[in-house]
């Protein structure tokens, strides 16, 4: 059986964004990659990205990892998703975030204030939203009661929601409320031991099915390793200041993320990939193939792919 990996895509220094970035999404499709997903960020939109190279990559799954859920509301979110299922014919997932305060309170002028309370309204009010087009929620921090329809057509199905959830809280709403969550950063053991029990019990407490564990896992395949953890190191600092990751790289044993990316060979790729799938992931994402050359990007493309095809 086929294993479920995509990659998530980012370019450095483009002059047109969105042209280059769709034809990086055609080398992964064609290497075999099954989807691709888009952070987001404070110059693109990941919604509006995905949609689009989901339309112009016919057949890669697309997905958003992930847009934070403060400063935004559940009706726009529900507008923005519901476009993007429809442009691509039922391929996108919808990734939500809770962010960072340093990031959220300063570019948004919102307290980052309650946010386990938050995700749960912000989830009961756009479910509905996503499967009825309609919603009257009226909860502490939020109100979702569209006064026209909020249903676009074209939008089947309903698109799957997915939380970057790590912390004991955020994975039991998680599991409640959504589809499934998109750790980062995590190490097998981590996703073994803490995720995957977590947000499983919370599902099956609530009578829901069994959640989707989209394990996003850094790494390149590479012959100098040396100098991809030193860009590693580099590239992912930025996490070293977000709480929920700093708990995750705790877990690891390490002392920050770029530890914990993995670089090495095709073979050693591989098992890494498995060990994550034998952890309890039910898909895995690759991010920061960028860490080596672009011919280490496009060979780690082809061993993601290949593990990603129908074994004869």
């Amino acid at each position: 059986m086929a294993m479920r990996i995509g990659v998530s895509l980012n370019i450095a220094g483009a002059e047109n964004y969105v042209d280059e970035i769709v034809g990086l999404a055609r080398d992964a499709a064609a290497s075999g990659v099954r989807s691709a997903w888009f952070g987001q960020r404070l110059d693109y939109d990941a919604a509006a990205l995905a949609g689009i190279v989901g339309r112009e990559v016919p057949g890669l799954e697309v997905g958003t990892s992930a847009i934070p859920i403060f400063g935004r509301h559940p009706v726009l979110v529900s507008s923005q998703a519901q476009t993007s299922q429809a442009a691509t014919r039922g391929r996108f997932h919808l990734g939500l975030a809770l962010g960072a305060r340093f990031i959220v309170e300063p570019a948004f002028g919102v307290a980052f204030e309650r946010p386990i309370a938050l995700l749960r309204e912000f989830l009961t009010a756009l479910r509905p939203l996503l499967e009825t087009g309609k919603a009257d929620f009226h909860g502490e921090l939020l109100t979702a009661a569209p006064t026209m329809p909020a249903a676009l057509a074209g939008a089947k199905p309903p698109v799957p929601v997915l939380v970057a959830a790590m912390g004991p809280q955020a994975l039991r709403v998680t599991g409640e409320l959504a589809d499934g969550t998109l750790p980062y950063l995590v190490t097998p053991k981590t996703l073994g031991e803490h995720i995957v029990p977590a947000i499983t019990a919370a599902a099956e407490r609530a009578g829901r099915p069994a959640p989707r564990i989209v394990a996003f896992v850094a790494g390149v395949v590479t012959a100098d390793v040396d100098a991809a953890r030193e860009n590693a190191l580099r590239q992912m600092a930025f996490y070293d200041q977000v709480p929920s990751y700093q708990r995750v790289v705790e877990l690891a044993g390490a002392t920050n993320a770029g530890e914990l990316a993995v670089i090495g060979d095709e073979g050693h790729i591989a098992a890494e990939v498995q060990r994550y799938f034998d952890a309890g992931a039910t898909e895995v994402v690759f991010t920061q193939t960028d860490l080596g050359s672009p011919a280490d990007q496009q060979r780690t493309f082809e061993v993601l792919g290949g593990l990603s095809r129908p074994s004869t």
